[in-house]
């Protein structure tokens, strides 16, 4: 203690050296907590909720639609219990800084899946006899001050109405709360009645974004997954059963963490650790040993680096090769509607699993989107011959020669894509942009 006086006057001597330690101390301590939090976020075990629940979405892509056929064959797959179908609808409520999930979902089957959803009897009841009803996590109706019988308009940001509108006025009949202080996060979400949607929507009758699968026993999860995969493979339609955490994991992914957003981690090899992007859309790798602490400025709109050769060992099947969270994450993104930063996610995809057809999709999808169409053209080509039977595939291809300015094949891809899917307006539409 004799020395305390000398720590104190040297302490007093330089406040501004001080001050600054003393903040880079804090600042320290701040940036472990919050870094904690994403690690338990990504790393938590399984809750019970969830462990009898799969989710069966497009082997292709997570932007393609599946058809409501597969339902049925589904259900007959020994260990399914019951089977719930949903759809990503991307509402914006008042300004688009508002975000929070919107999901269109089949609401008896979607309610008795998920029990950790505590909800009044009268207004689940309410939920699935309303046309237009919606019901909300007590977090958000607090959070926007709403209240059973109030009226939710959203503006459509993938969806329009059958009008040409983009307004979905919802009537709010319930609200929710989680059954575990834990899964308080599902509190953030709004669900609306899917026949209402799929009524109303301009396009794609028919189709749902994916499937909610509980199973009998948790421990049958993989075999099912398996057999439900197994049905439709060598389809146009072939899915991807996964586990409902994994599912979550690459939502979780997304969610922003200001001030410099923490867009997406990268399981990837030692030399690139973690991508940020700032608040102007710039997007920087931290690169190097752990030790180095390099940030290097990537230019989304740089030509895409070559694919690498596949290695040594043997990889003849598509499936054995899997590229990770960030092809996941990519197709969420290219889902969610951001073609750019999904462009630079795929693209490290497709650099781990050059054969992968699927993956080259997506990156062509998300091409076209970017203003980028020479180069999706030739992925788009690779990815119809795998699929020649898939209408959102020959939409994105005719949209990328029609960017190109080969409207005789633009016009071409849009009549394939009419004639398998007579229903579907939207590829006379664009036909009659063509003309003839």
């Amino acid at each position: 203690m004799k020395y305390l006086h000398l720590i104190w006057m040297g302490l007093r001597r330089k406040r501004t050296r001080t001050l600054l330690t003393l903040l880079s101390v804090a600042a320290a301590f701040a940036l472990f907590g919050l870094l904690d939090a994403v690690r338990v976020a990504f790393t938590a075990p399984q809750n019970l909720a969830g462990i009898d629940r799969l989710i069966v979405s497009s082997r292709f892509s997570i932007i393609q639609p599946l058809p409501f056929a597969h339902l049925a064959r589904m259900q007959a797959v020994p260990g399914v219990r019951a089977i719930a179908y949903a759809n990503w609808f991307g509402g914006v409520y008042q300004d688009p800084k508002n975000f929070f999930p919107t999901i269109a979902v089949s609401p008896q089957a979607f309610l008795d899946i998920h029990p950790e959803m505590l909800i009044p009897a009268a207004q689940r009841q309410a939920f699935i006899a309303t046309r237009t009803g919606t019901i909300v996590g007590a977090a958000l109706a607090e959070r926007f001050g709403w209240k059973v019988g109030d009226k939710i308009p959203l503006q459509a940001t993938i969806f329009p109405n059958k009008d040409g509108s983009i307004l979905w006025t919802l009537d709010l009949v319930g609200i929710f709360h989680a059954a575990q202080p834990e899964l308080r996060g599902m509190e953030q979400q709004l669900f609306f009645n899917y026949a209402y949607f799929d009524e109303a929507r301009e396009f794609g009758q028919g189709t749902v974004g994916w499937y909610i699968v509980k199973v009998d026993d948790p421990a049958q999860v993989d075999r099912i997954a398996l057999a439900i995969d197994r049905l439709f493979a060598n389809s146009s339609d072939e899915t991807k059963s996964q586990s409902e955490r994994d599912f979550q994991l690459v939502v979780l992914a997304l969610q922003p963490y200001p001030p410099i957003r923490l867009f997406r981690h990268l399981v990837s090899a030692s030399t690139w650790q973690l991508v940020y992007v700032d608040g102007e859309g710039a997007v920087f790798v931290r690169s190097g040993a752990p030790n180095v602490e390099t940030l290097h400025p990537i230019a989304l709109d740089a030509p895409l680096p070559e694919p690498v050769p596949p290695p040594s060992r043997e990889v003849s099947v598509t499936r054995t090769c899997d590229p990770g969270e960030v092809w996941r994450r990519g197709q969420m993104l290219l889902q969610l509607g951001f073609p750019v930063p999904a462009r630079a996610d795929l693209a490290r995809a497709r650099l781990r699993c050059p054969e992968r057809w699927d993956i080259g999709l997506a990156l062509g999808t998300a091409l076209v989107g970017a203003g980028r169409a020479a180069e999706a053209a030739p992925l788009l080509t690779n990815a119809l011959q795998h699929t020649p039977g898939n209408v959102e595939n020959w939409m994105t291809y005719g949209a990328c020669m029609a960017a190109l300015g080969d409207s005789a094949s633009a016009r071409a891809a849009w009549q394939r894509a009419a004639a398998l899917a007579p229903d579907d307006p939207r590829p006379t539409r664009l036909l009659r942009g063509v003309g003839p």
